[in-house]
């Protein structure tokens, strides 16, 4: 009794504390299972401490030590602690239900286990098997022996059972079709589970009987509307659906055939085989009729089909006819034109009752070829072509050929106009007959040929005819064109007048110049028809080539090109020459005017008159020839003249220019070139590398005529000049020559190299300008100069070894610098080394050796 109390405190606890909001399942290792197997229950979570449950009924106690089972599942149910798994033996019906697993204060889960007693003995009967579509019901039911929660399948010829009449009852477990139809004829079973185990009835087969129905007639060949031509070979044949095979029987127009077979042959058919023929069914067992019935006629097939024309030919603007005749029996005709089938219209009219085609009014567009096609059943057939052409005309005539003619030539002229057929032609002149075809040539025209004359068309199918009139003009030619002008010449500023005299009749005269025609508006004025060109006034402008052209109604003429040259001038003369010009020198003077023709010159000074050319030059120029050169144009066609004047001043000449200076120019010292002119000047200027000097620089300036350099350097060095002005020339100074002398400014000394007679050379060399003389001392002996010259040579020996010293000496600027190189000698006689060493030494250091070589 204690125990009992113990566990139901443990229990209260656990279920207390559970947290049911967690989500976790529990697995069966089979669901559903059969009564008699084994099963086991897990969960994914492994629980330490809860409880597993049946119906809310407890298993097992899990506990952190050994787990408690009821004592009325101990014999059938094994815990395992590691997997939290309840494996359980035996099952029977009655341990089908709810499954808790409860894990404390983790989760709460739930499997519904199904125990079921597998299925056998399955069997299946049916209340009738052979039955009447329509009429009849259909039962079938299905039984087992052994099974529980038991699933029902209806099969039919392997396929699940469906449909509007099909009815199932008793769970499932019975089979109602009401009523049945011949797609219920076959093999039923039931199919019955349980989700342990499937088992299916043996067969049971219904034999439904039906029909006759869905009746039809075919007949080959096909054609939709059963008309054959006569002499086909026809096929008639049924079918029905029916269970059992229904009888069949054949009648043709309402008397029976005598044939029962499934189709009837009708060979080489004519027109009397026309009826309705039916075919009759009839099945003994649903005791039901059907039948099929198909009306069928035989035709001839068309023979021939012509086009005529019903009255007169197709004149335009009147009513036209045509007919098919067609021999046979004819449904309908159609009617073609030029290959397209023809559309009525209001002026295309289709009788089918008559099979015509009237075209009222005809048109010019109807021309073409015509066909009629006509149908029945089982034929067509189409006509030949019947070519209509539409006569009509004469439309207007049309003359061709000139209206105006030169005299004396024949011409001619062209009658034509629209007609079909083509129309006849004649040719009157003053209402006498000249010609009866469409081309009418006249004979040689003279003016009395002028006038009207007449063509008639005529069209002799439709009986009209048209005329039409031309006025001829016949014109004598125009046979010369001159232009004349007055024997006065033409002058600027002067009225002036040009004439057109043509030979012959001229209707109109235009001018031209320079190959542009004139207008009035243009600024010339034109009289007598145009005959006379008159300039009030002439301008220079108007100097060119004229041309008068004269036209009548036959032709043109133009004249030949009548030169105009305007005489004008002279304009005020142009004086070229010089305004200044030094003594003992010549001036020459052009002198030039605007004039035609060209004028004549004259030249004159203080009244005396010099020269009758337009090109002046005096003779060697005086200070007295100072004064006004006049130069007076004349034309002698104007009368006119002009004059013009030119102001010479004579000045003394400069005789000679040249650059001298007084020093020589060394580098970093000041330097002077002066100017020295001959003659008189007004002003001088510089020049270097034939540019003039800027005076603005810092470096040199000018005073006078002499140029300071302070002081001079290389960057002066370049070719001067100076230049003296006066009113007329410029005279420039032959070019000097400026080069700076400076060093030297560096020292070297390169060698010792010596020879393969055993003798040393060394060189020494200087910038400088000019070139340095060179002195050679040795071992610092100041008071002897050993060489002079910038080489110097030795024989390989120790008494010649030593310290060698080259000074270089400017003989311009007096500037020295020195260098010195120490020569010896190692190793064997064989093999002579040399070490030397040296350096560019000081002016200041070197004067206590050889002070006598600056002083």
């Amino acid at each position: 009794m204690e125990s009992s109390v113990v566990f139901l405190l443990i229990l209260a606890t656990i279920t207390f504390t559970t947290d049911r909001g967690s989500c976790q399942t529990i697995h069966a290792s089979k669901n559903p299972v059969a009564v008699g197997s084994n099963v086991t229950l897990y969960s994914q979570t492994n629980v330490t401490q809860g409880v597993w449950m049946f119906e809310n009924n407890i298993i097992v106690m899990i506990f952190a030590g050994n787990p408690v089972i009821s004592d009325s599942w101990r014999d059938r149910v094994t815990y395992n602690s590691t997997t939290s798994s309840l494996a359980i033996r035996s099952l029977q019906l009655e341990d089908s239900g709810v499954y808790t697993l409860q894990a404390v204060n983790v989760f709460h889960a739930e499997l519904i286990l199904s125990v079921r007693v597998p299925i056998s003995n399955v069997t299946l009967t049916a209340k009738a098997t052979n039955l009447v579509a329509i009429n009849d019901t259909a039962v079938l039911m299905c039984s087992v022996s052994n099974g529980t929660s038991l699933s029902y399948v209806w099969l039919i010829n392997k396929t699940v059972v469906s449909g509007a009449n099909v009815q199932l009852s008793n769970g499932n477990a019975t089979l109602t079709i009401d009523p049945v139809t011949r797609h219920d004829n076959g093999e039923f079973k039931c199919k019955v589970s349980n989700g342990i185990s499937i088992a299916t009835s043996p067969p049971v087969f219904l034999n439904i009987s039906y029909g006759p129905s869905n009746t039809t007639m075919s007949i080959l060949p096909t054609e939709s509307d059963h008309i054959y031509r006569t002499g086909s070979n026809l096929t008639l044949s049924c079918s029905t659906l029916s269970s059992p095979t229904a009888t069949i029987e054949w009648m043709a127009k309402g008397r029976a055939l005598n044939n029962h077979g499934p189709w009837i042959n009708l060979n080489n058919v004519t027109e009397s085989d026309s009826g309705y023929y039916k075919c009759v069914f009839h099945n003994p067992v649903t005791s039901r009729f059907s039948s099929a019935s198909t009306m069928i006629q035989i035709l001839d097939p068309l023979e021939a089909v012509e086009v005529n024309r019903i009255g007169g030919p197709a004149i335009l603007n009147e009513p036209f006819t045509l007919h098919c005749e067609v021999t046979g029996t004819v449904d309908s005709v159609q009617w073609w034109r030029n290959w397209q089938i023809i559309v009525p219209d209001n002026t295309m009219i289709i009788d089918t009752k008559n099979r015509t085609l009237i075209l009222n009014p005809i048109q010019r567009s109807d021309n073409g070829d015509y066909k009629c096609q006509a149908f029945n059943s089982v034929s067509n057939m189409t006509s030949s072509p019947y070519v209509v052409v539409v006569n009509y005309g004469p439309g207007m005539p049309t003359i061709m050929g000139p209206s105006v003619v030169k005299a004396g030539l024949n011409i001619t002229l062209t009658c034509n106009a629209s007609s079909n057929p083509p129309a006849h032609y004649k040719w009157y002149f003053n209402n006498s007959l000249k010609a009866d075809t469409a081309k009418f040539v006249t004979p040689r025209l003279t003016e009395d040929s002028s006038g009207i004359y007449t063509c008639m068309a005529y069209n002799n199918i439709t009986g009209q005819n048209k005329t039409a009139q031309k006025m001829l003009t016949v014109v004598d030619p125009i046979t010369d064109v001159q232009v004349e002008a007055p024997m006065d010449p033409p002058k600027e500023g002067h009225s002036y007048m040009l004439t057109c005299n043509v030979t012959g009749p001229a209707d109109h005269v235009y001018w031209m110049k320079n190959g542009s025609v004139l207008h009035v508006d243009s600024g010339y004025a034109f009289h007598m028809n145009n005959k006379t060109l008159s300039f009030d006034s002439l301008y220079r402008n108007d100097t060119g080539y004229y041309k008068c052209i004269a036209l009548n109604a036959v032709g043109n003429m133009t004249s030949p090109p009548h030169k105009l040259i305007v005489n004008f001038g002279p304009e005020t003369p142009v004086i070229s020459g010089p305004r200044y010009a030094e003594t003992g020198d010549v001036a020459t003077f052009n002198c030039s005017a605007m004039s035609v023709p060209s004028s004549q010159f004259s030249w004159w000074f203080n009244g005396t008159g010099l020269s009758n050319t337009s090109m002046f030059t005096t003779k060697p120029l005086h200070l007295n020839m100072s004064g006004e050169y006049t130069c007076m144009a004349y034309n002698h066609v104007t009368g006119k003249n002009s004059s013009v004047s030119k102001m010479l001043t004579v000045v003394e000449a400069i005789l000679s220019v040249r650059i001298i200076n007084s020093t020589v120019p060394i580098s970093s010292e000041n330097f002077t070139l002066t100017c020295e002119v001959t003659g008189p000047y007004d002003t001088i200027y510089w020049m270097k590398n034939n540019t003039i000097l800027n005076m603005n620089a810092t470096d040199y300036h000018m005073e006078n005529n002499t140029l300071h350099f302070t002081p001079v350097t290389t960057d002066n060095d370049g070719t001067y000049q100076c230049v003296a002005k006066n009113m007329a020339v410029q005279f420039k100074s032959p070019m000097y020559t400026l080069l700076v002398n400076y060093g030297p400014l560096s020292m070297d000394i390169s060698g010792p190299f010596v020879g393969m007679d055993l003798r040393a050379l060394l060189m020494c060399s200087a910038d400088s300008r000019p070139d340095c003389d060179f002195f050679w001392y040795l071992n610092n002996n100041s008071s002897a100069v050993i060489k002079t010259g910038p080489t110097i040579t030795f024989a390989v020996t120790p008494a010649n070894f030593g310290n060698y010293i080259c000074v270089a000496r400017n003989p311009v600027t007096t500037i020295s610098m020195y260098r010195s190189e120490f020569v010896n000698v190692t190793g064997r006689a064989t093999a002579v080394h040399f070490s030397s060493g040296g350096g560019l030494m000081t002016m200041g250091l070197f004067a206590v050796f050889v002070p006598v070589l600056f002083t």
